[in-house]
């Protein structure tokens, strides 16, 4: 894992480091746990949340897929705003696809049929089983660990390009990280995420 450009930028694709994410983060069960607990409550009446629940049900029901759909809270490190929906099921797996893809895409087409023209953004977060709270939190742990080298070595650096909110999760787990700053560079899809150590006076 090198710094700066003439070495290959970090992978940021966390999908075979999951067990070193769980090793040192106990509060994931419990927040899964929690989102178990929300199929119980009733949920605000929401015509544009139902809208992307009503098309996913369908998708999936053409795809033959045997899973069910159910819309859960937003976690509190999000937007108020934002649609949470959570597949489980004995096709999950299939649903997530290879590293993701296939949840990626279906939370693309899903964010393009509820944000009409006319309609004030909404953003819909697409799950399965747990796998994207999962990768998330093993993408915290290794930008922390990354953190720890770049403070060490004293030299930036350089993820490979990740989705904007990838890129987040980056930032917000280095936010109060000491001695270290975060800062994205790039254009579209080349945008990417530099660890920059910093010296204290």
């Amino acid at each position: 894992m090198g710094p700066l450009e003439k070495d290959p930028p970090v992978s940021d694709n966390p999908d075979d480091e999951w067990d070193d994410a769980e090793d040192g983060d106990d509060e994931l069960d419990d927040e899964l746990a929690d989102d178990e607990d929300d199929s119980a409550i009733d949920l605000p009446a929401d015509d544009r949340a139902d809208a992307a629940y009503d098309f996913l049900t369908e998708v999936l029901d053409q795809m033959g897929m045997e899973v069910t759909v159910r819309r859960r809270r937003p976690r509190p490190d999000s937007s108020p705003d934002e649609i949470h929906l959570e597949v489980v099921g004995r096709d999950a797996g299939r649903v997530i696809g290879k590293k993701g893809q296939v949840l990626a895409a279906l939370q693309y087409l899903m964010n393009r049929v509820i944000n009409r023209p006319g309609n004030p953004r909404r953003h819909v977060v697409l799950d399965a089983e747990g796998y994207r709270h999962r990768r998330e939190a093993s993408l915290a742990s290794m930008a922390r660990r990354l953190g720890e080298q770049a403070v060490k070595e004293g030299k930036m650096i350089t993820f490979e390009p990740m989705s904007p909110r990838d890129r987040r999760v980056v930032h917000l787990a280095l936010a109060k990280f000491p001695n270290v700053v975060t800062k994205s560079d790039g254009e579209g899809e080349d945008r990417r995420v530099r660890i920059i150590p910093v010296r204290r006076p």
